[in-house]
Order: structure tokens, then C-alpha cells, then sequence
């Protein structure tokens, strides 16, 4: 591609496979992004020339589409809509950089068009059910509304969700990743423990056995959900199926999703043993879960991981009184997570605990902010305003 790109430098549709193509084959452990940045440079360039070009913009949304690179393709993100307005997925789309920036109302809007386009479009084909770019959208909404503390509306999508039995086409990760993802999320983000531990597979006609990696969502939500209410023997049950998941999924050649899998088994281990009496153990556990992380990534067809492995070591850490060192990793998370919810309070505290009420103010001010006009009954709200009351003259 780069010697027909060198060939017919004017030819926008060569310069567009050429820039596709820098990007397929960069590698993910590269975090100097050396593709990426070579492809966006020359998506860029043709965007100022062919603004209405929907391929482009998309392109350059996928192409930035990681945590350091995210806010390069804001400003496409924010235009990319227009561009194709009937469009689902061009609707979907920004999302993506809006859920890597944190900027949650954007995100919320991106998706609630999308899911609307896309039913449309199926009401315009006459489906017998709904279409994928709906459910997509929607995993992506409920992400954005936990975020917000808005469990209200999280909590209206997913009985919406259970309405679901058919979607087209059937047979795509985009489905099953949400009808496992909404429910898990939910109960996490919430420190729901025992409705965590125990959810089940969404009643649909999908065909679970086919999709192991997103299955693996339900087995870990579950894990976690025993693991802290100190059910150990259903922990380890879990465990097992997650430990069986894993050698399906890296015996059938899907290398990252295997490695997607084996950062929960690790978190999973990391959480038993801690809470097992062996803490040491558990946090050297829970620092490989979060090397493995920092290598993975996400998936491109997810918001964000269930529970960011930083975000886990850093609620373990406060667990054993070591605030300063909590703060650290809350602080690190939010670098690559930007506004969740969790990862705010979980500073705050770890602040406060810590003796830097300076800084808890600063975090609790920004929790505060990001739930404002949503419709949150998150108790943590609470206390972030009862802090900043009794902390005024800081």
C-alpha cells in the first residue's frame, strides 16, 4: 500500500488504504503509537480537503482510539455525526472518543441517536426484532449513565434489554457483549455483591457457547459478586469455569481475548487471596493483573473494562489502610479512565484518609460535577457535599 500511496499521491482512496493499513499492522505493545500517528497525520491532511467524507472521519476515530491519543480526534468526533445524521453508526462513533476523554453528556447523546436511528432503520426493513446497532449503542449508553450515578436510566435500558430476544445479525460479538456487559456493570459499578454473584446469561436466541470471551463477563461478574461476600467455595467455581474459558478461547488462536480473560482470572485471585488473609500475596497478584491490562487494552467493541484492574488494586489497597499509596493508583486510573464515578470517590477518600483534604476537596468538587443534573441516588453523592460543607475554608 505504501508504494501505491507513493505512486498516486493524489489519489485520496490509496492515501485512505494506505493510512487503514499503518494501522492494522501496528502492534499493540508499541505505546509510542508510531502507526497510528503516521496514519492520523495522513487522515488529517484529507479530512481538511474532503470534510464531508464520512469514511475518513470514521477512520480517524478508530485510528486515535486509545488513551493517549483520544483527545486528537475530538474534533472529529464532534462533526462526525452530522456528517452522516441517519446514519447509526456514524452516530455511535464519537462515543468512542467521548467515553476515553470521560465527557459522559456526549457520549449519552452519541447513543441515544444511534439506538434511535437504528431502530428506525429496523422499522424501515420490517425486522422481526431489533437491529445490533441498537444493543451496541446501548452498552455504551448504560456505561455513560453509571458514570453520571444515573442508575435510573442504566437500570430503564436494561429492563429494556430483557425485552430483547431477536437481534440482526444474530451472529456478531456486538450482541453478546452488552447482553452480558449491562447487567454486570450495573451491579459492579454499584457494589451490588449479591446481584452480581448472581446474574445469568441473557434469554435470547443467542448461542452462549459461541461466544466464550463475552460469556467469561457473566463468570467474572459472578466471581466477584461470591469473592466479597466471602463465599469462597462459589468464587472457586467460578474460577474454574473462567480458568476453562481461557483455554478455549487461547486454544482457538484468539490471543487477546485469552489475555482479556486472564486479567480477570488474575483479579479474581488477587481479590481471593487478599481476602483470604494473605494480602501480600493479593496485591503482587493484582500489580500482574494491571501490567497485563496496561499491555491488552480494551477491545474495540467495549466502553471499558467491567472493573479497571488499577481501580481494583487501589480499593484492595484502601482495604489495607494504605491510603497514600491508593491515592497514587486512583490517580494513575483516572489518567487512562478520566471521570468514572468510581475512580473519583475512590480519590477522594483515599485523600481524606490520607490527610490531603486539599485534595480530597478537589475530588469530591469533581464528583459532585459530573453527576450534576442526572439522576443520581448514589449515596456517595451525599457524601461528597457533606465533605465540602464541613470543608469549606479549605
Amino acid at each position: 500500500m505504501e508504494t501505491i500511496y507513493k505512486k498516486y499521491p493524489d489519489d485520496i482512496e490509496a492515501a485512505v488504504f494506505y493510512a487503514l493499513a499503518l494501522r492494522a499492522s501496528a502492534v499493540n505493545t508499541d505505546k509510542s503509537y508510531v502507526n497510528q500517528k503516521k496514519s492520523g497525520e495522513i487522515l488529517e491532511k484529507l479530512f481538511v480537503e474532503q470534510p464531508n467524507h464520512p469514511g475518513i472521519a470514521h477512520y480517524i476515530i478508530h485510528n486515535y482510539d486509545y488513551p493517549e491519543l483520544a483527545h486528537l480526534a475530538l474534533p472529529t468526533a464532534r462533526r462526525y455525526a452530522s456528517i452522516a445524521p441517519a446514519s447509526s453508526h456514524a452516530q455511535h462513533m464519537p462515543s468512542h472518543i467521548f467515553t476515553r476523554l470521560g465527557l459522559w453528556d456526549e457520549s449519552i447523546e452519541s447513543n441515544v441517536n444511534s439506538a434511535s436511528s437504528a431502530r428506525c432503520y429496523a422499522e424501515a426493513r420490517n425486522m422481526d426484532g431489533h437491529w445490533s446497532n441498537e444493543l451496541h449503542a446501548m452498552g455504551y449508553l448504560v456505561y455513560a449513565y453509571l458514570q453520571k450515578g444515573d442508575n435510573l436510566n442504566a437500570n430503564e435500558q436494561y429492563e429494556y434489554m430483557k425485552t430483547m430476544s431477536k437481534i440482526y445479525p444474530s451472529n456478531i460479538s456486538a450482541i453478546a457483549y452488552p447482553f452480558a456487559a449491562i447487567p454486570a456493570r450495573i451491579a459492579l459499578e454499584n457494589r451490588q455483591w449479591e446481584n452480581a454473584a448472581k446474574i445469568e446469561p441473557h434469554d435470547s436466541e443467542l448461542q452462549w457457547e459461541n461466544y466464550p470471551w463475552q460469556k467469561s463477563l457473566i463468570h467474572f461478574a459472578r466471581a466477584i459478586g461470591s469473592v466479597y461476600q466471602k463465599d469462597f467455595s462459589s468464587t472457586k467455581r467460578e474460577l474454574e469455569i473462567l480458568n476453562s474459558l481461557h483455554e478455549e478461547i487461547a486454544n482457538s488462536g484468539n490471543k487477546a481475548s485469552a489475555k482479556q480473560v486472564l486479567v480477570q482470572i488474575k483479579l479474581i485471585q488477587g481479590c481471593l487471596s487478599f481476602l483470604s488473609d494473605k494480602q501480600s500475596e493479593g496485591i503482587a497478584i493484582l500489580q500482574e493483573a494491571v501490567e497485563m491490562e496496561d499491555i491488552v487494552g480494551k477491545h474495540g467493541v467495549t466502553p471499558g473494562k467491567l472493573i479497571p484492574a488499577r481501580e481494583f488494586l487501589a480499593d484492595m489497597l484502601m482495604k489495607m489502610n494504605q491510603s497514600n499509596e491508593a491515592l497514587r493508583v486512583y490517580e494513575q486510573n483516572l489518567k487512562v479512565n478520566p471521570n468514572r464515578f468510581n475512580g473519583l470517590y475512590g480519590a477522594a477518600i483515599a485523600a481524606e484518609q490520607s490527610g490531603n483534604k486539599e485534595k480530597a476537596k478537589d475530588y469530591f468538587n469533581q464528583l459532585i460535577e459530573l453527576v450534576k443534573d442526572s439522576n443520581t441516588n448514589r449515596p456517595e453523592l451525599a457524601e461528597a457535599i457533606m465533605f465540602i460543607e464541613k470543608n469549606q475554608s479549605i
